[in-house]
């Protein structure tokens, strides 16, 4: 299924715009951008592909701000979104919400995954202790 022209190009400006904001440091009107994207999304969202990054976008903003619980959610949703499951990012991203959540079975999974399909390129722009965590867990 592929949405209507109108209805992507209006996604694709909403996110453009969240993105900007999201640079310039104003991450709740970047948060209330990809939001209303989201919104524009036909029933179920988690059914299209716009989804996923949407709510990547959504949940980093979570994430960046601490709100663990709501990032948490973002990107659970993200992997069950099409091109979700396997996406290096999303699994690193769910790896350090269970790491912090002290789920370290859990983590390990989610980092392997993003280790699996990323290497070690997905860790370099966020703590060590996440890649020296799963190196020890996988043996590396």
């Amino acid at each position: 299924m592929q949405l209507p022209d109108s209805v992507y190009s209006a996604i694709q400006d909403l996110c453009r715009q969240g993105d900007d904001l999201r640079q310039a440091g104003d991450l709740d009107a970047a948060k209330q951008s990809y939001i209303s994207a989201l919104r524009l999304l036909p029933d179920p969202p988690r059914e299209w592909e716009a989804a996923t990054w949407i709510y990547v976008a959504i949940g980093d903003i979570h994430y960046r701000t601490q709100n663990v619980d709501k990032a948490f959610k973002c990107f659970f949703n993200a992997v069950q979104c099409p091109k979700g499951l396997g996406n290096p990012y999303i699994h690193l991203r769910l790896g350090q919400l269970y790491y912090e959540q002290a789920d370290l079975e859990k983590a390990a999974d989610e980092l392997t995954r993003a280790y699996m399909g990323g290497g070690i390129d997905v860790f370099m722009e966020d703590d060590p202790k996440y890649l020296a965590f799963v190196e020890k867990r996988i043996g590396i």
